[in-house]
């Protein structure tokens, strides 16, 4: 196997900054799928190239050669015992990492809808909680439901109720929580993808924001309807880790970015070819570390 099968290890380290900057020249949609989709392919191929050197590690053993007729060592000869034990561990972690994760969320979602259901009054898609403290979050599943509590419909008048619910049901009908699932997977393929979570946090509520304000037809009032939820928030319960609410991140921000007229920004063009090389290149190492493996154990079994 050659050494290409070491670049998808390292590129997300130079990748991920470079989304990250790249996404604030983006509209809010665009920049949640660049972020979600980039480290989702950073993190396939980083993983794709533990299983190639694990793999690559595992055929050098006389009885996984002896499966495959192999003749050694002619399968795995440039990589090491020890670096091939090294990433059969990772690769462990990894999928231990990511059952766990992928669980956690279903779990979670499914026991804040019902809880949410059982305690509250359920009127279409949303569920009132009879609680002082102002609330409002949306939880994703089937059906997906906007959760708030009477102390938050008393903070607000109609108008600012019409935004809070736009956001939250924007949340909903943008199936926003599978970026959030997507990059936690991410994640936990490649520990250097956290750096993009509270940049995709942002952008989806600044998406949420946006769609709030195209319902109301009016940015000054969504901004002020986003203010003062968040202002208003003190939940007497504890939100479920599953929630998307319109009083995360830094509201601050969003306000701002409301009350500016939205205007394209120029795309920083050296970083947006940075990312592109990144992305590529890690696909095309972890393509070409697979076709070298797959060609050392044709010659091994032509031996």
């Amino acid at each position: 196997m050659n050494y290409a099968v070491w670049a998808p290890l390292l590129l997300p380290l130079l990748a991920a900054p470079a989304a990250r900057r790249l996404a604030e020249a983006l509209s809010p949609r665009a920049a949640a799928w660049l972020l979600a989709g980039s480290a989702v392919a950073l993190a396939a191929c980083s993983t794709a190239a533990l299983a190639l050197l694990a793999g690559a590690g595992a055929l050098r053993l006389p009885p996984v050669a002896a499966l495959g007729h192999l003749v050694l060592p002619v399968v795995g000869d440039q990589v090491t015992v020890p670096a091939a034990c090294v990433a059969a561990v990772l690769l462990a972690a990894v999928g231990a990492a990511l059952v766990h994760t992928s669980r956690q969320r279903v779990v979670l979602a499914a026991r804040a809808r019902r809880a949410a259901a059982a305690s509250g009054t359920e009127a279409g898609d949303l569920t009132v909680l009879d609680e002082d403290g102002p609330d409002a979050y949306a939880l994703p599943g089937r059906p997906g439901r906007i959760v708030v509590t009477t102390g938050m419909l008393k903070a607000l008048d109609p108008v600012e109720r019409e935004v809070l619910l736009a956001h939250e049901r924007a949340h909903l009908t943008g199936r926003h929580h599978l970026f959030l699932t997507a990059l936690a997977l991410a994640c936990a393929g490649h520990p250097a993808l956290r750096v993009l979570r509270a940049p995709l946090s942002y952008t989806l509520e600044r998406w949420a924001d946006e769609a709030a304000a195209a319902s109301v037809g009016d940015r000054r009032v969504a901004a002020r309807a986003i203010g003062r939820a968040a202002l208003a928030t003190r939940p007497s319960l504890p939100r479920p880790a599953a929630a998307l609410s319109a009083a995360a991140g830094p509201v601050p921000r969003r306000v701002a970015a409301l009350l500016t007229r939205p205007h394209p920004s120029p795309t920083p063009r050296t970083v947006a070819l940075l990312l592109a090389a990144c992305l590529t290149l890690s696909a095309a190492c972890a393509l070409e570390a697979a076709h070298d493996l797959h060609g050392s154990i044709e010659v091994a079994q032509a031996e």
